[in-house]
């Protein structure tokens, strides 16, 4: 489980950053989404990854280790909010910038070819 976790998060951290280095805007805005979603799950993979336990404590579990530590799935449940507002206040400025030049090339300008 950790090793596909850990693979997923590398994969989404190479795409991310392979897309965030493209000249258009929207490829940037989609890196920089897969980038928060790479964050996500290293957080969780933090938090000690497992399956079926308990969330808080209860007479059943016997010590702290095995419950679920609620603290990273709190920050990335506030993480997923502040990238959802983070994306479409991306998107709208991408939109923008497309209006005012007519291109979604980064510098504003199509590369001559």
């Amino acid at each position: 489980m950790t090793a596909l976790v850990a693979a997923g998060t590398g994969l989404l951290t190479g795409c991310g950053l392979w897309l965030l280095l493209r000249p258009r805007t929207f490829d940037a805005v989609l890196g920089l989404t897969l980038l928060s979603y790479a964050v996500n799950l290293f957080i969780m993979a933090m938090g000690r990854l497992k399956v079926g336990a308990a969330p808080i404590l209860t007479d059943g579990a016997a010590t702290l280790a095995d419950t679920a530590d609620p603290l990273p799935q709190a920050l990335v449940l506030t993480a997923i909010v502040i990238s959802f507002a983070m994306t479409a206040l991306l998107l709208a400025l991408a939109l923008r910038s497309h209006a005012e030049t007519g291109s979604d090339h980064v510098d504003g300008q199509e590369p001559h070819r």
